[in-house]
């Protein structure tokens, strides 16, 4: 189960979530995003035996894979690092029309990884959404193009995060479309009101899925990140 992938973490989820869903993971520089996602994938796919993909837009996938080693954080064997020049390498077997469109150049090697893997391909995470925006030509089309692009992740049966900056204490409406298009929004924030820098954990919604929506305290730990526990008002 997902809740039980990261320690402490049925803290916040009482009930699972279940795929298939598209799920935010938004917040400042710092706050732990793509950790938190690495994490939650590894550990899931360790004990499931599954098959998860990582695509990375903003780092090479060598530089990505080093920097989650520095954490401590274990490598599954099941979760595959890609950045765009590893999807770039797919080209001869799968289709698209422009070299121009990212968008679909991401679903067909979603495509191209649920035929290799079948069912066993449970787990996707494009990191970062930001960064795909700003490879997409036509902006005015952004939101059709993202509406039918989660509901591709959907048809796939994937559970999918999208990692995507967040200035500090914004509400989740001023996201853009993307906030009303998706079936959750997990914060990955930082707090400096106690005096030192503490990171945290808040779902602001989650569809079909029953959780606090307190901040939860998160630290990195041998192995991953670890929530531990509901923060101090």
């Amino acid at each position: 189960m997902f809740k039980n992938s990261i320690p402490g973490l049925d803290k916040v989820f009482r009930t699972d979530i279940v795929p298939p869903k598209v799920v935010l993971v938004t917040g400042p520089p710092g706050s732990m995003k793509t950790s938190f996602c690495y994490s939650l994938m590894s550990s899931y796919l360790e004990k499931s035996k599954e098959f998860g993909l990582y695509v990375t837009l903003e780092e090479s996938g060598r530089s990505h894979l080093v920097n989650m080693r520095s954490l401590g954080m274990k490598v599954s064997a099941n979760l595959e690092i890609s950045d765009f020049t590893d999807l770039r390498e797919l080209d001869e077997v799968i289709e698209v029309d422009s070299p121009t469109d990212y968008v679909q150049f991401v679903e067909q090697s979603l495509k191209y990884h649920k035929k290799k893997y079948g069912d066993r391909f449970t787990v996707f995470t494009l990191d970062s959404l930001g960064a795909l925006y700003s490879l997409m030509e036509d902006q005015e089309g952004m939101r059709k193009k993202m509406f039918y692009f989660f509901k591709s992740l959907r048809d796939l049966n994937l559970m999918s995060f999208m990692v995507m900056e967040r200035s500090p204490g914004t509400p989740s409406d001023l996201l853009g479309n993307e906030g009303f298009l998706v079936d959750g929004i997990i914060e990955m924030g930082l707090d400096r009101s106690r005096g030192k820098l503490a990171r945290y954990l808040r779902v602001e919604k989650m569809r079909a899925c029953e959780h606090s929506m307190e901040r939860h305290t998160i630290e990195v730990s041998e192995g991953g990140l670890t929530v531990l526990g509901p923060m101090l008002s």
